[in-house]
C-alpha cells in the first residue's frame, strides 16, 4: 500500500521542522543589551507626581478659603 502525502501532513511536517529549527536560529543571535537609564526619566516622574501632589493639595485648600469669613485677598 503506497502512502500518499496530505497537505495536512505537509504542514504537520513543516511545523515540526519550525519548531525544532526556531530556537536554534534565536539562541545564535547576541542578546540585546541591557536598557541604561541617565536618570533623566526618573526625574520627570518625580517632577509629574510632584505636580499632581500640588494640584490635589490646590484643589482641597481652596474650598476652605472660599468659605473662611476672612477676606484673605
Amino acid at each position: 500500500m503506497a502512502s500518499r502525502t496530505t497537505p495536512f501532513g505537509l504542514a504537520v511536517a513543516a511545523a515540526l521542522v519550525f519548531a525544532i529549527a526556531m530556537p536554534a536560529l534565536a539562541a545564535a543571535q547576541a542578546p540585546a543589551p541591557a536598557p541604561t537609564s541617565d536618570g533623566t526619566s526618573i526625574d520627570q516622574g518625580i517632577a509629574y507626581l510632584l505636580m499632581i501632589v500640588a494640584l490635589v493639595l490646590t484643589y482641597l485648600i481652596h474650598p476652605l478659603d472660599a468659605s473662611s469669613p476672612y477676606k484673605l485677598f
